[in-house]
């Protein structure tokens, strides 16, 4: 007798037109995670200037896209019936921004949140991941957060992201509601929108402008690659704990102005490109993140090395000018 053929996983992605979950619909759809090779996705994304349906493979027979606010009710109560697990990436995530609109990011990252949560537990989808950020810690001189470190985040956005993690706490303990969170370093790779310094700095350069350097360049950031990162989740997803928190950190930790001299290096730009600029409100120095415990609960380990997947990343940039040129416009 043939065993009956088990039906593929539904998933939902908040946010998934975005830089890091555009990089998971990818590598879902093109058979990238064991056990999802025949998935179902829908995308539900605002397309804010953030989200882009060019990072898409928008006609996959496997993928369902629709434009929605996590914040509409009605949207996200008519859309999730049947599917099996929700991908929360959806996020307002820009430090800079968030200072200049700090109730835009507790609208999407905290009320969007709530609603989503909400709304999964009212239509019985059985399982969540929140995607975080290590930047609710605050900022550390040294040593590495751990799990069960206190929140102390010193931005509106870093305020906002716990704030929604508190809320996932919340309807794992109330509810009962199988909520997974990870708290991710920095990360980095191609499709990542031209705000962030990375990309930023590598167009900038590519179109013979100079980059604008916070301060001294002496802050501190951990890194890690998008593909990376995107394993990790889909292993806290598929094999972590109902109700735990995982760091997944990269172990590369570089000050920004080292980072900035190797971009110059790699596009081939002198020294006085570099322009120093008045640092922001309340720059964390650091951030390190203690990542044994996915490490030895799930077995995760990054695969790419950093200097070779910056190299890497240099060089999309300069081969895909068509792809991010029309962003510029809206950077902050």
């Amino acid at each position: 007798m043939t065993p009956a053929r088990t039906a593929a996983p539904k998933v939902f992605a908040t946010g998934g037109a975005g830089f890091i979950g555009s990089h998971y619909v990818r590598t879902l759809l093109a058979g990238g995670y064991a056990g999802y090779e025949d998935a179902e996705i829908t995308v539900f994304d605002a397309l804010t200037y953030a989200g882009n349906r060019g990072s898409l493979p928008v006609s996959h027979p496997r993928m369902r896209f629709v434009q929605g606010d996590v914040c509409d009710r009605a949207a996200l109560l008519d859309l999730l019936p049947g599917h099996d697990v929700v991908v929360h990436f959806a996020a307002e995530s820009h430090v800079d921004r968030s200072i200049h609109a700090p109730v835009e990011f507790v609208r999407t990252n905290v009320l969007g949140t709530a609603n989503l949560l909400d709304a999964c537990v009212r239509t019985g989808v059985p399982r969540v991941l929140h995607v975080s950020t290590d930047e609710v810690y605050g900022s550390i001189a040294e040593g590495a957060w751990t799990e069960d470190w206190p929140l102390a985040p010193n931005s509106p956005y870093s305020a906002s992201k716990a704030g929604a993690d508190l809320v996932a706490r919340a309807y794992w303990h109330t509810h009962g509601l199988d909520v997974r969170v990870t708290r991710c370093c920095n990360n980095y790779g191609p499709y990542q929108h031209p705000e962030k310094l990375i990309p930023r700095f590598v167009s900038n350069l590519q179109e013979g402008e100079p980059v604008p350097l916070y301060g001294d360049g002496s802050n501190i950031r951990e890194w890690l690659h998008v593909d990376d990162h995107c394993r990790a989740l889909h292993l806290v997803l598929t094999q972590g704990r109902p109700g735990e928190v995982y760091n997944v950190g990269g172990g590369a930790e570089r000050t920004n102005l080292r980072l900035t001299e190797r971009l110059l290096e790699l596009c081939g730009a002198p020294p006085s490109m570099v322009r120093k600029v008045t640092d922001r409100p309340g720059h964390d120095r650091r951030y390190a993140l203690d990542a044994r415990k996915i490490r030895e609960e799930l077995g995760f380990a990054p695969r790419i090395d950093f200097d070779a997947g910056l190299a890497d990343t240099v060089a999309w940039y300069r081969d895909n000018p068509g792809w991010w040129k029309p962003l510029k416009g809206g950077s902050a």
